[in-house]
């Protein structure tokens, strides 16, 4: 019996998945974290395996015709994709990985794993913004992008929260210490149900 969890993490960029992670993450040590691949050339500061599994073209498409990806896509003129082996090793070793993962992404992904034995070790949570207009303040407030990329990415959050009810759980980041308690939560809960319990011996 396989009783390890991957958690497929959802939500709009600025709902602030990072942030929970990384606080669940000191109170449930030795949580993985799944890192994506892509053919894109490294941005200054990148490293690869940390940041991305960084490959080319040819070797990405060969792995897309194995069947080495739970999901992928094409988006300006690069791939971007999520490798299966990471997931299913850590589901075989009992332990718990988190894969951040976009709305379009997870629905390939729940296609992809429907009707096999890992369908069940999969658990899907949406991190909410409390509000469109808080949304908006905390992309604002990083100072990072330009304003035609602020709006590009409000536009997309509003295609992806329209999606949360697609989720088995929805965590609602108004308070990162609170909505953070929520997902750990989840994780242990999600870790109690019976079809990962080897009780009784």
């Amino acid at each position: 019996m396989n009783n390890g969890l991957a958690i497929i993490l959802s939500g709009p960029s600025g709902a602030g998945k990072s942030t929970l992670v990384h606080k669940v993450n000191q109170w449930m040590p030795g949580i993985l974290f799944s890192i994506s691949c892509t053919t894109r050339a490294p941005r200054p500061g990148e490293q690869d395996g940390v940041d991305y599994h960084f490959t080319t073209i040819e070797d990405f498409e060969k792995g897309k015709d194995r069947g080495d990806f739970l999901e992928y896509a094409f988006v300006h003129g690069n791939y971007y994709g999520t490798p299966k082996a990471p997931m299913l090793s850590a589901i075989q070793n009992d332990q718990i990985i988190l894969l951040d993962i976009d709305v379009q992404g997870a629905r390939q992904i729940r296609e992809c794993l429907k009707g096999t034995d890992l369908e069940k070790s999969v658990e899907y949570v949406f991190v909410a913004p409390p509000s469109l207009e808080v949304l908006e303040k905390r992309l604002r407030n990083r100072g990072t992008e330009t304003e035609e990329a602020i709006l590009k990415r409000l536009k997309n959050a509003r295609g992806e929260m329209d999606a949360w009810q697609e989720y088995q759980y929805l965590v609602v980041n108004d308070d990162a210490e609170t909505a953070a308690r929520k997902l750990e939560a989840i994780l242990r809960a999600a870790l109690c149900k019976t079809h990962r319990s080897s009780w009784p011996q």
